[in-house]
């Protein structure tokens, strides 16, 4: 079956900086449109950043924007999250969102990211 695995989230001081990894597996090839969200205490998931075909177009947040960027190696099935300047409104868990159609998604299990000092 199709997995998504993050890993990277953790505890990082105001300023700070992380990066997520989601790896990809089970799609076997097909194309897809990657994502990311995240979901805060008490709040709804959001949409944070997102990357797809053709030439790898990226579209944020703009809570984010200037701040995170969204990449993918297709060769290694990864998808990142590089998150820069992190704030502590941008703690939550952050998931990964693949999209092979609109009726063919799938998510990780999701991964903790705490910005305090």
């Amino acid at each position: 079956q199709v997995q998504l695995v993050e890993s990277g989230g953790g505890l990082v001081q105001p300023g700070g900086s992380l990066r997520l990894s989601c790896v990809v597996s089970g799609l076997n090839g097909r194309s897809y449109a990657a994502a990311w969200y995240r979901q805060a205490p008490e709040k709804e998931r959001e949409f944070v950043a997102s990357v797809f075909n053709p030439n790898d177009r990226t579209n944020y947040a703009g809570s984010v924007k200037g701040r995170f960027t969204i990449s993918r190696d297709n060769a290694e099935n990864t998808v990142y999250l590089q998150m820069n300047s992190l704030k502590p409104e941008d703690t939550a868990v952050y998931y990964c969102n693949g999209q092979v159609s609109r009726a063919d998604d799938y998510w990780g299990q999701g991964t903790q990211v705490t910005v305090s000092s």
